[in-house]
Formats: C-alpha cells, structure tokens, sequence
C-alpha cells in the first residue's frame, strides 16, 4: 500500500497576504515559501485567452473597471494590478495561465479554479497538455458543479473538486446538507470537494471523506484551525500565508 502523501498548503492566489493575488510575484513569492501548491482564478477573454484573475472585472485590482469577458489580453494587459498593494509591486500585470503554469516546479501543484463557464473547458484541456504539467500536479476546481461534469466527461486526467460554500440556515442548520452534497459530488463525478472551514464540523468532513471523497479547506490562516481540520483528515489547506503554515505545522 501507498503511504498517504502529506497534507497540502495551498497559497491561495498565491502568497496574497503580501503581494498583489493572481500575480506572477505572488506565485514566485509562494514557491519561494515552500508552498506546495498554488490556487489561481481563471477567466476566459473576448479573444479567447486564459487569464488569471479573482473577479468578473478588474475594478477591485486595477482601479478601472473592465469586464474580463467582454475584453481582449491585449487591453487588459495595458492594466496594472500591483500598484495597489505598494510601490514595490507597480506594473505587475494580469498573467496567462500559460505564464503561471511556467512558475511551477517539478514537483509542486497547482489548484485551477475555473471562474468561466463550459466555453473555457477546451481551451483549458489545450493549456494544460501543452503546459507539460504531469497529471497530478494538476487540480481543477469549481463552484460550478456542472464545469466540473463537463470537465470530467471529457476525460481529464487530472483530479477535478467541487467547491462549496457552507451556510447556516435560519433554523442553524448547515446548507447544503450533507445529503446533497454527496448526492452532487456523485452525480458530477467529482474526485474531492473544497469548503470553507467556518461551519462544518469534524463528523460532516469525515463523513465525505468516508464516502470516497478527498475532502480540502478554504481559506485558512489561523494555526490551531489549520490543525483542526488535519485532524479531521483534510487532504489540503489553501491560505493567504503558506510561508506562515510551513514554518509552524508539522505535515511529515
């Protein structure tokens, strides 16, 4: 049998709580913190380009609201999405997938969260086969359960979550139940799924976890509850502060 390999920290957008998300200096940054993964957001433009970046527009990072969808690389290139978190960050610019892929090292992953709809699925598929990336240091995740269907029934290799948001209703209970999110999880095919750790508890993660399912939380950056949830038998956590969680988390 094969050993288990260690729990995952994942920078999310990569070390985001020092430099601008989504950028090439956050990822560098992350590698350089010795994360073991980075997560990125990722949009299709008008022209048909992979572009990473948080939001459908890039009013919050660049000043200037431009819709991802409706403009091409070229214009949103002209943007600067550093400038905001400091001078030392001026001109940082909205990277290609092609460009993140070009960041990772051999043995470190990426988690791929596609923002688009279907349309990006193919293109995605190109990206990735070119990129020389092996599988498993591929992870495509969505809270768009039927992207990841789609991306599941055109045979991707790579391992593919579903990502959740967890609220409590009016009565307190948790939602979606456990019941449908199994139920999702089956009828996307989806091989993990992705939640947010405020409100679910130890028996809610075990119990995906013993349906099959590699079970990952977001977005963590306090120490004791990164350990809560390795406990319960979390497989990743992605945080703002992956140098933060290397240096004080024991994941031998």
């Amino acid at each position: 049998m094969c050993a288990m390999e260690p729990v995952a920290i994942v920078a999310h957008r990569g070390s985001s709580r020092i430099a601008p998300e989504n950028t090439l200096p956050a990822f560098e940054l992350a590698w350089e913190e010795g994360a073991d993964a980075i997560e990125g957001d990722f949009h299709l433009t008008r022209d048909g380009h992979i572009v990473c970046i948080h939001d459908d527009d890039t009013k919050r990072v660049a000043g200037k609201r431009m819709l991802i969808r409706d403009s091409t690389l070229d214009e949103l290139r002209k943007l600067d999405v550093g400038r905001y978190r400091g001078e030392k960050y001026k001109g940082a610019f909205i990277p290609t997938i092609e460009e993140v892929f070009s960041t990772i090292p051999a043995r470190k992953k990426i988690y791929i969260e596609i923002k688009s709809k279907g349309a990006i699925v193919p293109r995605l598929f190109e990206e990735i086969k070119r990129s020389g990336l092996r599988h498993e240091q591929v992870i495509v995740i969505s809270f768009n359960g039927e992207v990841i269907r789609e991306c599941k029934r055109k045979a991707l290799q790579s391992k593919a979550f579903w990502v959740c948001e967890f609220k409590r209703n009016e009565s307190g209970e948790i939602e979606p139940s456990l019941e449908t999110v199994l139920e999702t999880l089956k009828r996307i095919k989806a091989d993990g799924l992705s939640s947010n750790w405020g409100i679910i508890n130890e028996s809610f993660a075990r119990s995906v976890i013993k349906h099959g399912y590699g079970f990952h939380v977001w977005t963590v950056d306090d120490l004791e509850m990164a350990r809560q949830c390795i406990k319960w038998g979390v497989r990743s956590v992605t945080t703002n502060v992956p140098g933060y969680m290397k240096e004080n988390l024991d994941l031998s």
